[in-house]
């Protein structure tokens, strides 16, 4: 049972937490991009934002994996550090060269802002749920 509640947090995070900020970067036109792309990515033709909430939920176990059984502060703290550099690593070195998209200093800062802000939504999710204690 806490693994489906790491992956609902790191799905509900990217939801919320991720697309939330991104929308603030587009309002800000700091991107061009519109946040909750619901345009069908290949193989399976399911919207963007939807694959994106799936690989969040992923990294949301992951995130359990590795920090589930911290302490309190340490947990928190790593949260957002390893939410930051994990996905965004994984999205600059592999994802974005497979889909032909420039990697630039911009697209990491914002990846490591978007992605330690989801770490952070993880995080929160995680307590919500009661895969741990909230402090």
């Amino acid at each position: 049972m806490i693994w489906l509640k790491a992956f609902i947090s790191g799905f509900l995070a990217t939801l919320i937490f991720h697309q939330g900020l991104f929308s603030l970067f587009y309002l800000a036109g700091a991107v061009n991009t519109e946040p909750f792309n619901f345009e069908p990515v290949p193989p399976f033709g399911i919207p963007a934002v939807v694959s994106l909430s799936f690989f969040g939920g992923l990294w949301g176990m992951v995130l359990w994996a590795l920090l589930g059984r911290l302490a309190t502060a340490p947990y928190w703290t790593l949260s957002v550090i390893v939410g930051a550099l994990g996905p965004t690593a994984v999205a600059m070195l592999v994802v974005f060269p497979l889909k032909g998209l420039a990697v630039t200093q911009m697209t990491w800062v914002g990846g490591l802002i978007l992605n330690g802000f989801w770490g952070l939504g993880v995080a929160t999710f995680q307590a919500f749920m009661g895969a741990r204690k909230p402090f």
